[in-house]
């Protein structure tokens, strides 16, 4: 699938639309062990950036709709399939993180280890290499 094609679907409004506070954390909450840690670390980067206010108005509407795109179960992989129906969701993700890696600080680095070692016990030396 061609990048046009992923920042097309990211920014389609329906994921837009499906994207709040409540379904995001219901759906980490709900999925964590089955996104895996990397998904969740990367969506975590993407909520933490997004409360920013120094971030402009163009890159929210991108992690919105990533984020938007991980909480609906309806995508281009279902994510009910096993072991792979999350994965077009972390290739989204991982896409977004790379376009906004910019409005990352070391706050929204260490908000995002937090709610990871506080979740999965994964170590800083382990979730420095997802990045």
């Amino acid at each position: 699938m061609s990048k046009d094609v992923d920042e097309e679907n990211l920014r389609d409004r329906k994921y837009s639309d499906a994207y709040s506070d409540d379904s995001f954390w219901s759906k980490i909450k709900g999925f964590a062990k089955k996104v895996g840690a990397k998904g969740v670390y990367y969506a975590l980067i993407l909520y933490y950036v997004l409360q920013k206010d120094d971030v402009p108005k163009s890159s929210k509407a991108l992690i919105i709709g990533a984020l938007g795109y991980f909480v609906l179960p309806i995508d281009l992989i279902p994510d009910l399939m096993p072991m792979v129906g999350y994965t077009d969701d972390i290739a989204g993700l991982l896409l977004v993180v790379k376009q906004v890696w910019i409005y990352v600080d070391d706050e929204v680095i260490d908000d995002a280890k937090f709610k990871m070692q506080e979740w999965f016990n994964i170590s800083d030396d382990e979730l420095d290499s997802y990045v």
